[in-house]
């Protein structure tokens, strides 16, 4: 039985939420706002009709646009959950509609990037403050949203110099709400942490499935029927959302490219390692790596069930 929200018998934390992009993180909103009444009022927006069409069929939101300025407008929140590409262009197109006081935020997975792009259009007496909410599946789309994705997930602040300080304590809260932990930190920091915990990860996985299914000698319908948990598990990463990742690959590029390189040359170490027969280095080596594992599962970032908790 659901316990009742701490929200419950009391007026919603935001009169209105503008949610821009009702994909994963965008559905997963509505449907954590719905739950803990964060919003008196819901409005999404998305580009294609049929993503509206199917929002509609899931009760996303109370009203529905394609013009992200018409979503906006008189919203308290507003959410940029569009690829970090177009974070610049979207933000130009709905700064005449933003109110003053209002909330701007985003959850894209590079910083630096989106403060650069998106602080040219906020017009005076709006709040910027660039989110990362670091919680995600490979799935997209509106159906792929639920209420528990930020549970017990962290999100991340990037704040400007001059952020208000209500608005912060505001935006905060309102994670908080959602079950997620809220950490802050600068747009450069955060995109170097991010590079090398979710970004060079995926760009691996991308380039191993590719390498795969380019081998001569293995034939795609054994890559596909052999493969084992290994291989199956990067597979689950090179299906995230195509557009996303291209775009930031591109905006984080400084990172992920310092970050190749050190890969490169512990890779090189590896290799040689495997050339010499040094067994003790390679044991060392993955009885490190088997470590950092176990704090993860400690961290309750991740379950120790087989199978990673998969039925």
């Amino acid at each position: 039985m659901n316990m009742p929200s701490a929200q419950d018998d009391e007026r919603p934390m935001f009169d209105k939420v503008a949610l821009i992009g009702l994909g994963l993180i965008g559905s997963s909103l509505a449907h954590v706002m719905r739950r803990e009444n964060l919003a008196g009022r819901i409005s999404g927006a998305a580009r294609s009709e049929e993503t509206i069409t199917r929002a509609r069929e899931l009760g996303l939101a109370d009203e529905y646009h394609t013009d992200p300025a018409a979503a906006v407008q008189d919203a308290d929140l507003v959410f940029l959950n569009v690829p970090v590409g177009a974070m610049g262009k979207v933000a130009e197109k709905i700064a005449p509609a933003l109110k003053p006081g209002a909330i701007l935020t985003d959850v894209g997975s590079v910083k630096a990037a989106v403060i650069r792009d998106v602080s040219p259009h906020v017009p005076e007496g709006v709040h910027f403050i660039p989110g990362h909410p670091i919680a995600g599946t490979e799935q997209s789309g509106p159906d792929a949203g639920f209420a528990e994705l930020f549970e017990n997930r962290w999100c991340i602040f990037t704040p400007l110099p001059d952020t208000d300080e209500e608005a912060l304590r505001r935006l905060t809260a309102f994670w908080q709400a959602t079950g997620a932990h809220v950490e802050t930190m600068t747009p450069e920091h955060h995109d170097l942490v991010l590079g090398i915990t979710s970004h060079l990860p995926h760009l691996i996985a991308y380039n191993i499935v590719a390498t795969a299914a380019d081998l001569e000698e293995v034939t795609e319908s054994e890559v596909i029927k052999y493969s084992a948990g290994g291989f199956r598990d990067f597979t689950r990463l090179a299906a995230s959302d195509p557009v996303m990742w291209r775009d930031v690959f591109l905006n984080n590029r400084e990172a992920v490219l310092e970050l190749l390189g050190r890969f490169m040359e512990d890779l090189s170490a590896l290799q040689r390692a495997i050339r010499w027969g040094e067994g003790e280095k390679l044991h060392e080596l993955f009885k490190r790596s088997r470590r950092i594992r176990r704090e993860i599962i400690e961290a309750g970032q991740d379950t120790a069930a087989p199978g990673f908790g998969r039925r």
